[in-house]
């Protein structure tokens, strides 16, 4: 089943004078076609302008196209009668969690989304309870988040997201501005949800490590996807990533400089481990 679908997706950002008139137009996204399945855990990468994050806030229906369309479970996302069915079903977690968390215990900030919602009191605790369970964070939950770490605040984010049930979770670069622990932290979680709860995850991220877990990838550059397939296969290709001003993992770096020197490897080495073992040292 199609979760979500861009065709011919176009966005410009326009700048006006204060007479109205145009001053002048950025095309951040340029004739976009994704399509990703449910259950998918998809990464989109790209440098600092290529339209990732435009890309990421149209699925979320936080912009519109300039040109083209956006599906999301079925529902175009220029209908304002889907608006808020698109929103739910379409969790964003942004780069700073101190932008999400609005309340001043853990528990409350994560219940704050179903309670908007309608949802009845007693399962808005129950939904709580399990979001705060999957992420990890239960036992903070009566902490204020002023006194979490980083890694546990974008936890708090994602739990809150979950509790409101989504069919998807978009992540915007969700670990730009945590430390390698937190890092870790919130993919741990990301791949919980998906490999457990089949949540949908689109992961847009500039850290090579963290795509290596994706099923496929899409790199993104002047607004256009400029590769995709999986892993693999996309970091196979080092030198059209390093024409387009990426690194690949580590590891993949490290197995391709040996390659050169003619040491016989295989291709899509994406791990220390993997790298270990083609070397014949474990």
């Amino acid at each position: 089943m199609t979760m979500i679908n861009t065709r011919k997706l176009i966005h410009d950002y326009i700048s006006k004078d204060d007479e109205g008139n145009v001053e002048s137009v950025v095309r951040a996204i340029d004739g976009v076609d994704i399509e990703v399945n449910a259950g998918e855990f998809i990464a989109v990468l790209g440098h600092n302008g290529s339209g990732k994050s435009t890309l990421a806030k149209h699925i979320n229906a936080l912009l519109y196209p300039t040109e083209g369309e956006v599906w999301v479970d079925g529902m175009n996302t220029t209908d304002d009668s889907h608006l808020w069915d698109i929103r739910q079903e379409a969790g964003m977690i942004f780069q700073n969690p101190d932008n999400q968390i609005i309340g001043q215990v853990v528990e409350e900030d994560v219940g704050f989304g179903p309670e908007n919602m309608g949802v009845p009191t007693a399962e808005i605790w129950e939904r709580v309870e399990e979001s705060l369970k999957t992420v990890g964070m239960w036992e903070y939950r009566k902490k204020s988040p002023d006194r979490l770490s980083g890694g546990q605040k974008q936890r708090v984010s994602i739990a809150g997201v979950i509790a409101m049930h989504p069919k998807c979770i978009i992540m915007d670069e969700p670990t730009a501005m945590l430390d390698p622990a937190g890092r870790r932290e919130v993919i741990r979680a990301a791949r919980a949800l998906n490999d457990v709860e089949k949540i949908t995850i689109i992961l847009i991220t500039h850290n090579m490590e963290e795509a290596i877990y994706a099923n496929r990838i899409f790199v993104m550059d002047q607004g256009k996807i400029a590769i995709k397939g999986t892993p693999r296969e996309v970091f196979s290709q080092v030198e059209k990533m390093k024409e387009l001003h990426l690194d690949v993992p580590e590891a993949t770096q490290l197995a391709y400089e040996l390659k050169k020197n003619g040491i016989p490897l295989p291709e899509g080495i994406l791990t220390k481990e993997e790298l270990a073992g083609a070397l014949g040292l474990r």
